[in-house]
């Protein structure tokens, strides 16, 4: 069994998948949708959940920089609970602050266009979000 690791966005949906024995993530790619289609997100999420034997989500929780949860924390709560019910897999939250600067710092520093950043930038912050997870589980 595997993890899933979720970056929500407006328009995207950065996915990202651990090995079997939960330590390693890998980018899997990103899902377009249109702005605030959540359902279509869902929909296209359900291709990959059927190939892969998934056992727990961790979508991660934009919280602000002072902790406290906001607009886009509010609609990621919402989605969490439209994958529970979907899915019937457990869902936990990860905290994802700076997840997405620090993809774009990595990317940067591996000196990837702007272009090929911009392609690549969700399912690597999917990616921060579930390795920070992962390794907070070896603690």
């Amino acid at each position: 069994m595997k993890y899933l690791g979720l970056d929500l966005g407006t328009r995207t949906l950065g996915v990202s998948i651990s090995d079997t024995t939960k330590t390693i993530a890998s980018a899997y790619g990103t899902i377009h949708f249109e702005e605030d289609d959540y359902d279509k997100a869902i929909n296209k999420l359900s291709t990959i959940i059927e190939k892969e034997p998934i056992e727990k989500i961790i979508l991660g929780l934009p919280k602000n920089m002072n902790g406290s949860i906001g607009p886009r924390a509010l609609v990621t709560l919402d989605f969490k609970k439209k994958l529970e019910e979907t899915f019937k897999i457990e869902v936990e939250m990860q905290d994802e602050r700076l997840s997405t600067k620090e993809a774009s710092g990595y990317m940067i520093k591996a000196d990837i266009s702007r272009k090929k950043r911009k392609q690549k930038i969700d399912s690597l912050a999917a990616n921060i979000i579930l390795q920070t997870y992962l390794d907070k589980r070896k603690d």
